[in-house]
């Protein structure tokens, strides 16, 4: 069967790029071999945070006095509900893609995917194998737990983001090896629910990425939470042989060993390019992405890539963005590039971290003459209210012209707050306008406009 354009891959970047296809009048198909939605919906962005919405509840329950209400004795839970309950989540969004894919007439082909010459993919389901061709054919299979040649994951004892979706049973320990998103955002989850966590981190800060601020500021958070972190730290081995996990630990103070039930890796993602054809018809790949140009076309003309399996930011929004933007493109539409610098990234442990832009170092490396400006949100009404005042807003400004640099927050509640500093950028919205526009009070949104404030010597709360 021939199609306008085939998409491989259902995840955040495959199916909103075919539901776009298909907005467009393109003749539209998606090929999946496991769930719709991908990793993102099933075993990623959507299930951990039904998870760590339990893990803050639970939380809550245990801190009811703090909030005037009657002390619960022994709040508990049943662990298989509360994984349980992540999984219907992520069914019942996977759902959602398929009432999509029905309302837009797009077809579904189950089964794995490989790209061939002259614009045609081969599907193999089962052991039938059928072709498909398109004049478009588009690349979005996503990325896996990436895995240390000295960690091997055997998903018992030593496991990645998928098995820690799904284990039968809280351990009673764990050793989480990475400090990104998924790393502490598992490391929250696990130890709220009362596990013993202990975070290895190889740099010299956790949320390594992150203004230099925060991530001081949430190891401390996650510390008096109870979580142990190592940063400078490797582990150089793991003996899986006992009953848990015992791992040779590097560290600037010597060799530590650490003893746990289960050791979870997220140490990172590795692209889903292996035995899709890529070779076979010439597509060019390096360290382990496919190379695109600015419209996603590969290599090849007809063949391009999308989200995790190129260079870019692997976030599923981005994802979602270049999709998007590949088909517009397509079609024949006026579309601007995506710009990278102003793609916001969000953190969902307790602090949340979300952040767009330029961090106050690379502000500072790059030459800028900046206007730094912070507000905790201790002196938050909204916050005080919640009985959270854990965190702060930090804004940076050029000095010369008022550009917006960068906007960093941490503290429970700001991944919803990032889109305001997303938007201003990208409009090209200067210090003084972001005073000048009135925010509602009392919301968490004031602390923004309070640190652009402190930033200009302004600010009226602190």
């Amino acid at each position: 069967m021939n199609y306008d354009i085939i998409v491989i891959g259902s995840g955040p970047g495959g199916y909103v790029t075919a539901i776009r296809a298909a907005q467009l009048g393109f003749k539209t198909a998606i090929v999946e071999k496991e769930n719709l939605g991908g990793i993102c919906l099933n075993w990623g962005c959507i299930p951990t945070k039904a998870l760590l919405k339990s893990a803050h509840v639970f939380n809550y329950l245990k801190h009811a006095e703090d909030y005037g209400l009657n002390k619960i004795e022994n709040p508990g839970f049943e662990f298989s509900n509360v994984i349980q309950r992540s999984r219907n989540v992520a069914t019942k969004m996977s759902g959602g893609i398929q009432f999509l894919m029905k309302k837009n007439k797009i077809d579904v082909i189950l089964g794995t995917a490989k790209v061939k010459t002259g614009k045609k993919i081969s599907v193999l389901s089962g052991e039938k194998e059928t072709e498909y061709s398109a004049n478009h054919i588009i690349i979005a299979t996503g990325a896996r737990s990436k895995e240390l040649p000295n960690l091997p994951q055997d998903g018992k004892k030593i496991i990645g983001y998928r098995q820690a979706l799904s284990l039968s049973e809280l351990p009673k320990s764990m050793i989480v090896v990475g400090s990104g998103a998924i790393g502490v955002e598992f490391a929250d989850f696990y130890n709220t629910m009362g596990t013993k966590v202990t975070i290895v981190e190889f740099m010299p800060n956790i949320v390594p990425v992150e203004d230099e601020e925060v991530s001081k500021h949430l190891e401390r958070s996650l510390k008096k939470a109870g979580i142990e972190i190592l940063t400078n730290a490797s582990v150089e081995s793991a003996d899986v042989s006992g009953n848990g996990v015992k791992a040779t630990v590097k560290t600037a103070k010597g060799e530590r060993i650490l003893e746990a039930d289960i050791l979870l890796s997220a140490v990172g993602i590795s692209a889903n390019i292996e035995n899709i054809g890529l070779e076979d018809i010439g597509i060019q790949t390096d360290k382990g992405k496919i190379l695109v140009n600015d419209w996603y076309e590969t290599s090849v003309p007809g063949y391009y890539a999308i989200g995790d399996v190129i260079p870019t930011q692997a976030l599923a929004h981005v994802a979602s963005a270049e999709g998007i933007t590949c088909v517009e493109k397509i079609k024949g539409l006026s579309v601007q590039k995506i710009n990278y610098g102003n793609i916001p990234g969000c953190t969902y442990c307790s602090p949340e971290i979300a952040s767009v832009g330029l961090t106050e170092k690379q502000a500072r490396e790059k030459g800028y003459e900046i206007k730094v400006g912070k507000f905790p949100f201790s002196a938050s009404g909204k916050a005080t209210a919640n009985g959270d005042t854990d965190g702060f807003a930090k804004v940076i400004f050029d000095e010369k012209y008022g550009e917006w640099l960068g906007c960093h927050l941490v503290g429970n509640g700001v991944t919803d707050m990032i889109a305001e500093a997303v938007v201003a950028r990208n409009l090209e919205t200067t210090g003084h306008e972001i005073l000048k526009s009135v925010h509602p009070h009392p919301t968490l949104s004031e602390a923004i406009m309070e640190a652009t404030a402190a930033a200009y010597g302004e600010v009226i709360h602190i």
